[in-house]
């Protein structure tokens, strides 16, 4: 079907008697979660009569939950509430004419002249079928001017999406009223940009809340606070954590909290328009203490045909001492470096998870080019009842013009299995992990050798 100018009449649809329509959101407070959710709080002045009437909120969010909806004032009480979210567009308005007449209005392009004829809608289905007199038409894309002239505004067609509900006041006046509702499409992420200064040791960092707003509706000037960590929900759930880092930190965060929750809110109100993302500044640190590492691990006691890189490591501190200084929001974080002309250039990025304040922070940005690893099962036997004994070789090599030291970590190590034997000192990491740190020479190798005892 074409795009045809749908105008209106001039008749203006009055509201029921005992409907009071109120303009727009007031003083509006917003609370919004990173799972996108957000808890709605609108007040608005509202001159109320005795008894009960029913009031309308224009503005609410398209994605409201109604069973979320309150709605507190003194001496009022909610006897009923419908939320309206069928809008008014030039489509709608054609479909909720069915069975309704309307005056088309056909202009001669050669004249300007205006005929005009009621027709009544029989049907919307790919196209307008009406009837006109004894004839049955089909509004044609035949490139005539041609307008629909409505003689009202159905009234379950909103302009905005709109909560109507019908209150019991114990007394006529003036009065604040909250409307409060949870809602969807609705959220923030916290967004990193990290300058590393690999020979300084030092990174600067800068935060950012990254807002969008999914709803269909504007919230203007709201005073809004941000919740960091996963609420749960029958809706979303809890989510568990997508990355863990390498050591959990046990400082507390000056941030102020609600449960087990920090708080981060906007300095100054703020305006978050339907369809926009809006980023707002919560950290700035500069020459926080950092270094590059190499990590590689292996899954099992297994060979690889070919040598593989190490992942390039960033690691530094959430600490208040020679660090962040602060507990992060879930994001990702984006590492520059500069390089011999100055220009930051993008070397990786990352996702960390809410992290507090204290922690130890390894974030793999990518694969080493130069640094290599290759494990290879050198000796597989039988060492009595159901057990065996594997003895692993780890090739490291180093292309680079410096030496470089890799943690080489080798997975698998649950229920009973034992290092038997090895040509360098590990550390445990976890009980299924075990460590090396091998120093690798400038254009050179390294090897580690160990023996492990396993049921398997």
């Amino acid at each position: 079907m074409r795009h045809f100018l749908y105008l209106s009449a001039c008749l203006a649809v009055a509201a029921p008697a005992t409907a009071f329509a109120q303009s727009g959101p007031g003083n509006l407070a917003l609370t919004i979660y990173n799972d996108d959710l957000a808890l709605v709080q609108d007040t608005r002045q509202i001159d109320l009569p005795a008894g009960r009437t029913r009031q309308e909120f224009p503005g609410v969010s398209g994605r409201i939950s109604p069973e979320t909806v309150t709605l507190s004032g003194q001496g009022v009480g909610i006897v009923e509430q419908n939320f309206d979210f069928d809008l008014l567009s030039p489509s709608k308005l054609m479909e909720k004419a069915v069975g309704e007449e309307v005056t088309l209005i056909r202009t001669n392009p050669a004249t300007g002249a205006e005929v005009r004829e009621r027709a009544k809608v029989l049907a919307v289905n790919g196209g307008v079928v009406l009837q006109i007199g004894p004839r049955i038409e089909v509004l044609r894309d035949d490139g005539l001017p041609v307008r629909v002239v409505f003689d009202g505004v159905p009234e379950n067609l909103r302009p905005r999406p709109t909560l109507s509900v019908t209150v019991e006041s114990a007394a006529a006046g003036a009065r604040p009223v909250t409307l409060s509702y949870l809602s969807r499409g609705m959220g923030w992420k916290a967004d990193y940009v990290t300058l590393f200064d690999e020979a300084a040791g030092t990174i600067d960092v800068q935060g950012w809340v990254t807002l969008t707003n999914t709803t269909g509706t504007t919230f203007d000037n709201a005073d809004t606070m941000l919740v960091a960590g996963d609420v749960g929900n029958v809706n979303g759930g809890y989510r568990p954590s997508r990355r863990t880092t390498s050591r959990p930190g046990t400082e507390e965060s000056d941030r102020e909290r609600i449960g087990d929750f920090y708080l981060y809110p906007l300095k100054e109100r703020t305006t978050i328009a339907n369809q926009q993302t809006k980023q707002v500044s919560f950290l700035d640190v500069t020459g926080a203490a950092a270094k590059r590492a190499y990590v590689y691990r292996v899954g099992w006691l297994q060979t690889q045909d070919e040598a593989e890189s190490a992942a390039t490591v960033l690691q530094f501190s959430s600490s208040r001492d020679q660090g962040l200084g602060d507990a992060l929001p879930a994001g990702t974080v984006r590492v520059y470096q500069k390089d011999q002309r100055g220009k930051a250039q993008f070397v990786g990025e990352n996702h960390i998870d809410h992290t507090p304040m204290g922690s130890d922070i390894s974030l793999a940005t990518g694969e080493a080019f130069d640094v290599k690893v290759q494990p290879v099962v050198e000796k597989r036997e039988k060492a009595g009842t159901n057990r065996w004994r594997t003895t692993m070789r780890y090739t490291l090599t180093n292309a680079r013009s410096n030496p470089v030291t890799v943690d080489l970590v080798q997975g698998g190590l649950w229920g009973d299995v034992k290092i038997a034997s090895e040509s360098a000192k590990s550390t445990r990491r976890s009980a299924e992990e075990a460590m090396w740190r091998v120093p690798v020479p400038a254009n050179g190798s390294a090897t580690v050798t160990a023996t492990f005892d396993t049921r398997y």
